[in-house]
């Protein structure tokens, strides 16, 4: 009888996480820039893309309640497989649907319910992919950084090349092209979903749904090293939102570019923060987790603080490819920490809360630029930018004072020791 061949752990990896997850993401990617275009090319009105861009996050954060308690509930597969169906039908709805509506209410009110609607669904599969890749990072142990920097590398082409991929679709092939092959890429990710392991099923307790983010509190109190991270990011990231949604305002008003312009600013900055995500896995090897960290605070901190006293488009670009290259080093360290400290069986709840958390400042973000007059939005975007050095460098120096977080170089180890 000839034994069966075990697969590679790489080739699991690939089939099982990275697969899906590209897929997931090139979705999630397309859907988030594209359904803002999406509105601004079916209304002509760039008030109502704004506030697409806002019933897109709103709901989003609404789903985070319940959207980790039901991965912890019903398993990875099951919710990603379900959420990326029911984007796909969405989607081709109302590509079915659009250019049968007469122009007005009725179509704005499809592509508004679009937006809330499929925000909603995308982050369902976004934490579904986001757990599944928590729980290969604590099964690859002390290599969990390498793995995340994989996953990480996956959202930051998606965000490269997503939104590119949008725009020309829209221009190319209308919303019908777009949203179809948005639909695409939704079912590619249900399909690519693996089979759950049957012992896995069998362990499962259910829990109630909407105990999610109390269980994600408690937990997150109970990690000190992953609460004082998830601050400064969050401040970090109040900064981000609000320089993407001035963006437009910015750019072609201020320095009379066009909006593709303001697209062109987004996808050197996710470059930056992709080449960035490659150099840390090394650098994690050699240095250990604190001082990548440390290091890519300040980077992120300083191009902040830069951007906010800029006046020309060109240096506009630059700092802020500066500023998400230190945010993506940023996010490694987070990922990593997170995969370590975090117990299996609640992390689905405690990452679906400190991702709510992460993602909180942006919707105040457009509060602030929507109610703020441009002449003034200058020195908000600085007062912000000042809170986020002030946040990074309190947070930074409180990590380097927990036990496990500074390993030597070479030993990306296990965290546990921060939590005590």
């Amino acid at each position: 009888m000839r034994s069966r061949v075990e697969p590679r752990p790489d080739v699991i990896l690939l089939r099982g996480i990275y697969l899906p997850r590209s897929m997931d993401a090139a979705a999630f990617a397309m859907t988030t820039y594209g359904i803002p275009l999406l509105v601004l090319a079916t209304t002509h009105s760039a008030a109502l893309a704004g506030l697409a861009f806002a019933l897109e996050w709103v709901p989003r954060l609404g789903a985070f309640a319940v959207a980790g308690a039901m991965v912890d509930r019903h398993g990875t597969t099951c919710v990603l497989r379900i959420a990326s169906t029911l984007r796909a039908v969405v989607v081709v709805a109302a590509a079915l649907a659009l250019p049968h509506l007469p122009d007005g209410l009725a179509t704005t009110g499809t592509v508004m319910l679009l937006a809330a609607s499929t925000g909603v669904l995308t982050e369902f599969s976004y934490i579904a992919a986001e757990t599944a890749g928590g729980v290969a990072s604590r099964q690859a142990g002390d290599q969990a950084h390498r793995v995340q920097s994989v996953l990480l590398g996956i959202d930051q082409v998606a965000t490269l090349a997503g939104p590119a991929a949008a725009g020309l679709l829209l221009e190319r092939a209308g919303a019908g092209g777009m949203l179809v092959t948005i639909a695409l890429f939704s079912l590619l990710a249900c399909v690519s979903a693996p089979r759950p392991p049957a012992a896995a099923q069998a362990e499962r307790k259910p829990e109630p749904v909407l105990a999610g983010l109390r269980v994600g509190w408690t937990t997150l109190r109970a990690l000190p090293a992953l609460g004082w991270l998830v601050f400064g990011l969050a401040l970090s990231n109040l900064t981000i939102g609000l320089l993407q949604a001035a963006a437009p305002a910015i750019v072609i008003t201020e320095f009379g570019h066009s909006s593709a312009d303001v697209g062109l600013i987004w996808s050197v900055a996710a470059g930056a923060s992709l080449i960035t995500v490659a150099l840390c896995r090394r650098a994690i090897d050699h240095f250990g987790l604190w001082p990548v960290g440390a290091l890519s605070a300040a980077i992120a901190a300083l191009g902040c603080l830069a951007v906010s006293l800029t006046h020309s488009y060109t240096a506009y670009l630059v700092l802020i490819a500066v500023l998400m290259a230190g945010e993506g080093g940023m996010t490694v360290v987070l990922r990593t920490l997170r995969s370590h400290l975090i117990p299996q069986q609640v992390f689905g709840a405690t990452l679906s809360l400190t991702i709510l958390l992460l993602l909180l400042p942006f919707p105040l973000a457009g509060v602030l630029v929507a109610t703020v007059p441009l002449a003034q939005l200058g020195h908000v975007i600085t007062v912000c930018a000042v809170l986020q050095a002030l946040g990074l460098a309190v947070t930074f120096t409180r990590l380097r004072s927990m036990p496990g977080l500074c390993p030597q170089p070479g030993h990306a180890r296990s965290f546990q020791t921060a939590t005590s």
